[in-house]
């Protein structure tokens, strides 16, 4: 177990001298730097412990601590959000939150459930019932097979498989499932038709009606990879070069420079400030973008300047929003004042997503750690809770709910993770179907 003394006695609620004497402003103990970076983890860790829906063991789309919920939505789970909870879980292992044959439970119990869940030429729909493993429309016309959720599912899958292959006899028969899972999935079959890109929908009443082409630049690249890695439903390079990348058409050849850093891909939409933070953190949870090149970009100087176009932007703070500054920002999709919204500096609505700053931990170690501080010390109990920092608040509005979603709390404690020791990137890259994509779509070695 890697979990030091002096966090242990923390989560035991027995706080060292260092996290002793004062309270912060908003009532929690004063902790030093890396009591606090394991207390953030570990509580917004048990949002896919004790948070995830029991039947399944999978991830809950979303949790409201005030029991504020849409109807029927309780037991719903999200596949990518369950890719994101099964590498939680192997950072709860590996931190000794749980232990090792806890987490074995726990992922037997969620793999058997998928093997039998709705799947759609091997992909699994963005939602499902927990209970019963039936599709739970995402929409009028997605009930069927989502591609890039399925990605990020099969992302935390391939990690857990990597963890446990040399394991004991049960941790081998949990990655052999695994396995098979992977196998399952038809990448080729989401080509509608072998045409030269990905499509994110297929259903089987539906059909290709949702008309989504996986065109870049946004979250969706590890689709592409895992599709191009695959043993079974392989794609060929040219569906990654002619779709995802346009035929060239998604390289940012401009000169423009925003607050002197340059965007090397075009980001859908916003080529300029870049797209909400969450594109570079959904693919990048276990594809590590350190001394990740092809012919389009550098990613992580990409990802980099992407994280701190959003930082300089929320210091510069063109709208005058309270809060703003260099030690709040963070502007990335979540729950919002009115609902739900992809935030970026081309959509700011006055609300901070502490997932933003938090998942950034790897690209802006000192902005980020700035973030945690100013969210824990200055606000505190307002928006920190049961699984950690509620999903979004806006100062300006006063605006804050004890409201969790699955796809904003894992990327906090991954990225953490892949900051402190690398684990999900080491293990991810371990995969030698991983390999064989990068060399495939032209990656350099």
């Amino acid at each position: 177990m890697k979990l030091s003394i002096v966090p242990l006695l923390f989560l035991l609620g027995l706080f060292t001298i260092s996290c002793q004497p004062k309270e912060s402003k908003k009532g929690l103990p004063k902790l030093a730097d890396d009591s606090l970076f394991t207390l953030v983890q570990y509580r917004t860790f048990q949002y896919f412990w004790n948070g995830a829906e029991p039947t399944s063991g999978a991830a809950r789309e979303r949790y409201h601590s005030d029991g504020d919920y849409p109807a029927n939505d309780k037991n719903i789970v999200t596949t990518g959000g369950t890719g994101f909870g099964v590498m939680a879980i192997l950072v709860g292992i590996d931190r000794g939150f749980i232990s090792r044959k806890e987490g074995v439970e726990r992922l037997n119990k969620l793999t058997e459930w998928l093997a039998k869940a709705d799947r759609f030429h091997g992909a699994w729909p963005h939602w499902m019932n927990g209970e019963t493993g039936k599709v739970k429309p995402f929409g009028a016309n997605d009930n069927g097979g989502d591609l890039v959720e399925t990605a990020y599912l099969v992302q935390g899958l391939l990690c857990a498989r990597q963890y446990f292959k040399d394991g004991n006899e049960e941790e081998k028969l949990l990655a052999t499932k695994i396995d098979s899972l992977w196998r399952g999935v038809e990448w080729d079959w989401y080509r509608h038709g072998n045409k030269n890109v990905l499509y994110w929908h297929w259903s089987p009443d539906k059909q290709w009606i949702m008309n989504f082409p996986l065109e870049g630049y946004n979250e969706c690249l590890i689709t592409y990879i895992l599709a191009a890695g695959s043993p079974t439903h392989s794609i060929p390079a040219e569906v990654y070069h002619q779709g995802w990348a346009r035929n060239g058409g998604i390289r940012n050849d401009t000169a423009h420079r925003q607050y002197g850093l340059h965007l090397s891909l075009k980001h859908n939409g916003s080529e300029q400030f870049g797209g909400p933070l969450f594109w570079s953190h959904y693919s990048f949870l276990g594809l590590d973008p350190r001394n990740l090149k092809d012919e389009y970009a550098d990613y992580w100087q990409h990802n980099k300047n992407h994280v701190l176009i959003d930082y300089k932007y929320c210091v510069a703070n063109p709208k005058h929003f309270k809060g703003y500054g260099p030690n709040c920002w963070g502007l990335t999709a979540g729950y919002s004042i009115d609902g739900y919204s992809a935030h970026s500096p081309t959509n700011d609505l006055s609300v901070i997503n502490p997932t933003g700053a938090l998942s950034s931990f790897p690209y802006t170690p000192t902005e980020s750690k700035a973030a945690m501080r100013y969210f824990y010390d200055s606000l505190g109990s307002q928006i920190f809770g049961e699984f950690g920092f509620y999903d979004g608040f806006s100062e300006q509005y006063k605006w804050h709910k004890p409201w969790y979603l699955a796809i904003d709390q894992g990327p906090i404690v991954v990225m953490m993770e892949n900051y402190r020791s690398g684990l999900l990137w080491k293990l991810f890259m371990s995969c030698p179907e991983i390999a064989v994509a990068e060399k495939k779509l032209g990656f350099l070695q």
